[in-house]
């Protein structure tokens, strides 16, 4: 069942590797507070943790999305790390290997990150990206 995205997300191209080609996705210590806040309003309603997926948007062509998972589908990948559970959408998992994602509060934002180093252009908002 779709559920409404619950975050923006940025995409930011990056020249280095940021993980061992082997890891599909490592979070910040910032992106892990972040999810425990978000998670500990939705646990109760069977909530298991956030789910990255990808889709067909922007002038770049993709974007991720953010919801929340009651659950991990056949092909989906899941990744734990410091007590909190990512479930990557089977479609988001060749556009993620190899990125971090960060949480990243300002001003005038507050947006989860992915510095993924696959990206080949992203649109001057930073919404949207191609590989």
């Amino acid at each position: 069942m779709a559920t409404k995205s619950i975050a923006s997300a940025t995409v930011r191209a990056v020249k280095r590797r940021v993980l061992p080609s082997r890891a599909a996705l490592v979070l910040t210590p910032t992106a892990v507070s972040k999810i425990k806040e978000l998670m500990t309003k939705k646990e109760a309603e069977g909530f298991i943790g956030l789910k990255v997926g990808v889709r067909q948007r922007g002038c770049n062509g993709l974007s991720y999305t953010l919801d929340y998972a009651k659950g991990k589908d056949k092909l989906d990948e899941e990744v734990k790390q410091d007590g909190v559970t990512i479930i990557i959408d089977k479609k988001a998992q060749l556009t993620l290997l190899g990125t971090e994602m960060d949480f990243v509060e300002n001003k005038l934002s507050a947006e989860f990150v992915f510095n993924n180093p696959n990206i080949k252009g992203t649109c001057g908002c930073g919404e949207s990206f191609s590989i």
